[in-house]
């Protein structure tokens, strides 16, 4: 079957989603000698090989008494055991959860506490605190024929459970349906034109995240090829890697765009890059415009001829755990100018509104309120939490926790995480966030920053903790913060990534700073 005629096939099909797409791609004639998964601990494997991979650890699994529907903790460090654990509980019926490598001993012990896990499977060495608990490398050693067939998914049937980091230490567990974690797609990547830059991915996204179960899937039924890193920071891993793969597209969180803006990136060979894609939180001017300075990308010439030339396009969609996947969509290039935090527009699957949530209405122009999203993508809830799951729920939206405004042209603009914003009175407000971007913007020689405000005894007294890897002007950096938040700056102090409280993906949790300069003050 064509490429073209087994997206159209794909697209129609009411049987896949989120949790059978290696099963349906096969059972409807993809090419198993086709691309299936590469990743940095092993050879790449051909979607038929990936499929007796997946098998031998669903017999195994089954073996031990996997059944459908048991919650099934997967703790491990590489992307490819994440990734074959996922498929293979998914071929059960099972629901994996999948819970970043990077979380401490004490706080996954009590996450999967809270999950009521059936079983966990994890790396030799970690001291995982359940009755059982199965070495990952172990069910790689099943029988391929004894698996037994596909479970067949209902539309509803929840097929994963992911975390958020949280703005506390406790990771919270959303779970995610056969269907809504396939609705962005089906809508967007298999019913529209095949983009650009996705024929050869090189993913840097966290393996357990929601983000790299859509790389992953998406790859896969656009018969695209990936590589899929086990880290996201690691900025020197994550460059060689595009010199040897040359891929077309570089798929990351903003933490990595932050730590390759560290680099010359002309120093390196970056020509075969079109595209970056980001998700999670939104990308810094900053760290974007040095990306699309780099790469190269096909284009139309004036005689009709395709040529390829200079310059890439960042692609930016803000997005949650929750949301399962980017409501909104936005292209940076050399050649384009709109920025401030701008998320672009949304989704055609996406319905949102800024919100007022005292009367409910949605937000003139220009006003900032709280995102409300209706998706077919949003997750079902938190696992084993209805009370958080109906608190996040408002007039039929979900609260994604953001604050943001759009403007005259139907573009969003993202402020701030709610949690994070300070109101200074007089409708003033401090938000943490637009005042990194704009300290960003200002000042080439501070590549990354994090805003903590504190309240005092009824005063806002705010730090601006710098990273910079050469000297810089404390007042200019002042200068680049509105009258009002300036105001409010005890302090620019210099430090180091050490200094700074980060979450499992790499996120500074401001909750745990602000915490950490109150004990100071």
């Amino acid at each position: 079957m064509t490429g073209n005629n087994l997206r159209a096939t794909l697209a129609a099909d009411p049987l896949l989603g989120a949790g059978n797409v290696v099963t349906r791609l096969l059972e409807l004639g993809a090419d198993p000698h086709g691309p299936g998964l590469a990743f940095d601990t092993d050879t790449p494997l051909t979607l038929g090989e990936l499929d007796e991979r997946v098998r031998a650890r669903a017999a195994w699994l089954h073996e031990r008494g996997v059944k459908p529907r048991d919650p099934v903790a997967v703790y491990v460090r590489r992307s490819a055991d994440c990734f074959l654990t996922f498929f293979a509980l998914n071929r059960l019926g099972a629901i994996p959860a999948l819970m970043n490598p990077n979380i401490p001993m004490p706080v996954a012990n009590q996450y999967i506490a809270k999950l009521k896990a059936t079983a966990v499977l994890t790396d030799p060495g970690r001291a995982v605190e359940h009755e059982q608990v199965w070495d990952v490398a172990e069910s790689a050693k099943g029988d391929p024929a004894k698996a037994p067939s596909a479970f067949r998914h209902h539309e509803d049937d929840p097929i994963a459970i992911t975390h958020s980091s949280g703005t506390t230490r406790m990771p919270t567990a959303v779970v995610h349906s056969h269907s809504s974690l396939f609705a962005a797609t089906r809508r967007i990547r298999l019913m529209g034109p095949r983009a650009q830059g996705t024929e050869r991915v090189l993913s840097a996204l966290p393996a357990p995240h929601t983000a790299g179960i859509l790389a992953v899937n998406q790859a896969l039924v656009n018969r695209a090829e990936i590589l899929f890193l086990s880290t996201q920071d690691d900025a020197e891993l994550i460059l060689d890697a595009i010199e040897r793969w040359k891929p077309t597209g570089v798929f990351g969180f903003a933490v990595t765009w932050a730590e390759l803006a560290r680099h010359d990136l002309t120093e390196r060979d970056m020509d075969s890059v079109a595209i970056w894609f980001n998700t999670g939180d939104c990308a810094h001017e900053a760290h974007i415009r040095k990306l699309v300075a780099v790469g190269s990308h096909v284009t139309v010439a004036a005689n009709g001829q395709r040529e390829r030339v200079k310059g890439s396009t960042f692609y930016d969609g803000i997005g949650s755990t929750e949301m399962g996947h980017s409501a909104f969509h936005i292209g940076h290039r050399v050649d384009t100018n709109r920025y401030g935090r701008c998320v672009g527009k949304p989704h055609v699957f996406a319905d949102v509104r800024v919100l007022d949530l005292e009367t409910g209405d949605e937000m003139p122009v220009g006003k900032v309120g709280h995102l409300g999203l209706k998706s077919p993508t949003l997750s079902l809830g938190y696992w084993n939490d209805h009370a958080q799951t109906f608190r996040t729920r408002y007039f039929g939206y979900y609260l994604t926790g953001d604050l943001m405004y759009r403007d005259e042209e139907g573009y969003y603009y993202h402020m701030d995480r709610a949690v994070d914003a300070v109101d200074l009175g007089g409708g003033n407000w401090l938000y943490t966030a637009m005042s990194e971007e704009r300290i960003l913007a200002a000042n080439p020689s501070v590549r990354d920053c994090t805003v903590v405000a504190v309240n005092v005894d009824g005063r806002v007294v705010t730090d601006i903790l710098v990273l910079s890897d050469s000297d810089y002007d404390p007042d200019a950096v002042t200068a680049a913060l509105e009258p009002h938040v300036a105001a409010t700056v005890r302090k620019v102090i210099r430090v180091t990534d050490a200094d700074l409280v980060t979450g499992p993906t790499g996120k500074v949790r401001k909750f745990l700073m602000r915490q950490r300069h109150l004990a100071t003050l």
